[in-house]
């Protein structure tokens, strides 16, 4: 009997670590690096010349921002004037998101160059 217990004591306290990793994860959002780009045009800019002045044009028409990882585009969803200027200033150029994916979005909670 006494076994039993210690094997549930230790696949409980299992449990517990592993909730506790998953909300510190959770907490900490998922990391993103790709080339920031806007949601209209995606991988593939539409006006000619100048793609960070296509997308700049496009968020200027409403477009919100997108992020650009391999063959997959995100939406990137902020409303913070400070993470939009980090957007704008990293236009089509690599940057790592920090934020919490849901489907095609990613709720942005920081903006950082890519190193």
């Amino acid at each position: 009997m006494r076994l039993v217990r210690v094997r549930f004591e230790v696949c409980l306290a299992s449990l517990l670590a592993l909730a506790l990793a998953s909300t510190a994860s959770a907490a900490n959002g998922q990391s993103f690096t790709g080339t920031v780009s806007d949601a209209m045009c995606g991988a593939k800019h539409m006006m000619e010349g100048d793609p960070a002045a296509c997308l700049r044009a496009c968020v200027q028409k409403g477009a919100k921002y997108a992020l650009v990882v391999g063959d997959k585009v995100y939406t990137l969803n902020t409303q913070d004037p400070a993470t939009l200027a980090s957007l704008d200033k990293l236009a089509n150029r690599k940057a790592t998101i920090k934020g919490h994916a849901n489907g095609d979005e990613i709720e942005v909670s920081s903006v950082t160059p890519a190193k």
